[in-house]
């Protein structure tokens, strides 16, 4: 009797019931905005009953966490980089940084995602905070430790903090802005690859190796 007591995790589709909940809250949240999205038609998209819903969930809110939280996953640095010998290894890794957060942050679901999260960040502050702490803050402690370990390696002379926000600004400019706002489109592949190089180059023009006054580097 015990297992049939939980929610169920799987459907004769395959499709595990989680995950399913998850899709039909976010499209809803999309669609609807999420104070007007109900428990109930998330459910009825999600095919499952309000009480399943409630066991696995227990609110829209903590829907939207996992929501965002599942997202942010894409958005994390790899564990394992290079070691930083030279400037170039430098350049290839933050290019390679680069490219990986704008492909992953310009997803549309995603910017959908951080507009649902500021749109809502009075009414469900903890959607937003989710955010902050699984994303954002992720972002920037892992571009700020290659910073420091190339500034440690003699390859930068700067502030890790400083050429971390200065790096991120290179990058995006007033991009996401633009998607935020819905007026400006997702870069493809060509010019994601683009901006990263350029991002790259600029900030390694901007802090030279200490001691060298031509900004040029090696």
């Amino acid at each position: 009797m015990g297992p049939r007591m939980k929610p169920r995790e799987e459907e004769t589709d395959g499709t595990p019931v989680r995950k399913r909940i998850l899709g039909a809250a976010l499209s809803a949240f999309m669609e609807g905005g999420f104070a007007q999205t109900s428990t109930l038609e998330i459910a009825t998209r999600a095919r499952v009953s309000k009480r399943e819903l409630y066991s696995l969930f227990g609110n829209k809110e903590a829907m939207l966490v996992a929501c965002i939280t599942e997202r942010a996953q894409r958005l994390k640095a790899p564990v394992e980089l290079p070691e930083l010998r030279d400037r170039k290894i430098l350049a290839q890794v933050l290019t390679a940084f680069g490219t990986r957060l704008l492909t992953e942050t310009t997803d549309p679901v995603v910017v959908a995602v951080f507009r649902l999260a500021i749109s809502e960040a009075v009414q469900a502050p903890k959607v937003a905070q989710t955010l902050e702490s699984v994303a954002r803050k992720p972002i920037r402690d892992s571009l700020r430790a290659i910073m420091a370990n190339a500034k440690a390696a003699g390859l930068l002379a700067g502030d890790p903090d400083a050429m971390t926000e200065k790096f991120l600004g290179l990058l995006w400019g007033d991009l996401m802005s633009g998607l935020l706002l819905q007026v400006a489109d997702r870069p493809n592949t060509n010019e994601i690859a683009r901006r990263a190089g350029d991002a790259t180059a600029e900030l390694l023009q901007l802090y030279p190796e200490p001691g060298d006054s031509t900004g040029r580097g090696r």
